[in-house]
């Protein structure tokens, strides 16, 4: 079996360079960062392939020691929605490959796996992997299918064009990376996976950024006041991530307990085509001054936020893990989270914080009410959050992954043994 030196990432529709929590940009632009950063650190050489969207953008782009980003040129220089994606896959994948044979041309190691992210990333990795005669390794990060279950009102659902492609990456893989062992039960159940081919593989949390540390400063500096009831949600503002529903149980909490100084941050950026006005909801729920708005922000003030928070929020109609979760809770923060998907993972009801059935507000208010008054079990909650949140390193997750791509390099070349055979 080849030594493998070297692997190519590939990200079409959303880069590990941008911001999240605006556009496209989420946990799945922090995941491939970290992960890629996490295995160079490990002696791998990884090379992230993400097209290019403005004229100014570099070629390359080291994103840290042995990591590079790759701009590929694939359709018109400029942002795209990813539903716009699929018909750049082709074109994006011959110019993954004309840019890795150039760099083994000019004495670079070869390119032993390629390792793809979300399914459009999947349909280039196919051809990427193809061309090289090397394994593909896919990771879904979310599901047209589980998604479209648990599609929440007023959204579009998943195109047959998406689960058609998930289908074809389950079946045509040399391995495939769940984010936790309910994500692999769901690719068994909803495309008919090999258990055996799926290896579990959990995100990981920068805890260098992302630790308990002077939360009485956060909330001066955040302007949070001492008494003040601090509730935060981060990410991407559309309804699959359900910000509404925490501002209609703000709405309802305020109407139960006037007396309780609440306040609501939301960091984020509106994302997808479906329109989800905050502002409108806010002010329909009476909560004018309760509810403020700031754009996405950077790692390092993100944690800040966090830490100046009593609870954060996770209302999601669907998550294939949920790193908001991990993070505020490596802050030292309970989260409140949906019991859906791999936050049933990042969070351990009742010791980390509480996940809730359902997306009814008035369930949602109750909950907030009681972390309100019971000070003493929010503070243990929170605790409990920040040592449970040190299990999940970056380390691990990049050893996790190594191990998938061995695994993937030993049953590709026993296919490649096995086709030769007369």
């Amino acid at each position: 079996m080849q030594h493998l030196d070297r692997v190519a990432m590939i990200s079409l529709h959303t880069s590990p360079l941008e911001q999240p929590g605006a556009g496209d940009a989420g946990g799945m632009n922090v995941y491939v960062s970290h992960l890629a950063r996490a295995l160079a650190a490990t002696g791998l050489h990884v090379d992230v392939y993400t097209r290019a969207t403005d004229t100014a953008q570099p070629d390359t782009v080291e994103l840290g020691p042995g990591a590079l980003v790759h701009h590929i040129e694939s359709g018109p220089r400029r942002r795209l929605a990813k539903e716009q994606m699929p018909p750049l896959a082709a074109e994006f994948a011959a110019g993954v490959v004309r840019r890795i044979l150039a760099g083994q041309d000019a004495g670079g190691d070869p390119t032993g796996v390629v390792h793809s992210h979300y399914w459009v990333s999947g349909m280039a990795g196919l051809d990427v992997a193809r061309e090289l005669r090397v394994p593909l390794v896919h990771t879904m990060h979310t599901m047209a299918r589980v998604k479209n279950l648990h599609l929440p009102a007023g959204d579009t659902p998943e195109p047959s064009n998406r689960e058609r492609g998930e289908q074809r990456l389950v079946d045509a893989s040399a391995r495939l990376t769940a984010n936790t062992p309910a994500e692999r039960d769901e690719l068994v159940r909803h495309y008919h996976a090999d258990e055996d081919m799926v290896d579990v593989v959990s995100p990981g949390v920068d805890l260098s950024v992302f630790r308990p540390a002077f939360r009485t400063r956060s909330r001066a500096v955040r302007g949070v006041g001492p008494d003040e009831f601090h509730v935060l949600f981060a990410g991407r503002i559309q309804r699959l991530k359900g910000p509404h529903v925490l501002v209609a149980a703000a709405g309802e909490l305020r109407r139960r307990r006037p007396d309780i100084p609440l306040r609501v941050s939301i960091v984020g950026a509106p994302s997808g085509s479906a329109g989800l006005d905050l502002d409108v909801l806010a002010e329909a729920e009476g909560l004018d001054g309760v509810v403020r708005r700031l754009p996405p922000v950077p790692a390092a003030e993100l944690a800040e936020w966090f830490r100046s928070a009593d609870a954060v929020a996770m209302p999601s109609a669907s998550e294939s893990f949920g790193l908001v979760a991990l993070e505020a809770q490596a802050c030292g923060t309970p989260v409140v989270a949906a019991r859906v998907g791999g936050l049933t993972r990042a969070v351990c009801d009742g010791r980390t914080g509480f996940l809730i059935d359902g997306h009814d507000p008035s369930d949602w208010a109750a909950v907030l009410e009681q972390l309100h008054d019971d000070p003493e079990t929010r503070h243990d909650l929170g605790r409990a959050a920040s040592i449970y949140a040190e299990r999940f390193g970056w380390e691990q997750t990049a050893e996790a992954t190594r191990a998938a791509y061995r695994a993937a390099m030993r049953e590709h070349a026993a296919h490649l043994a096995s086709a030769t055979l007369p």
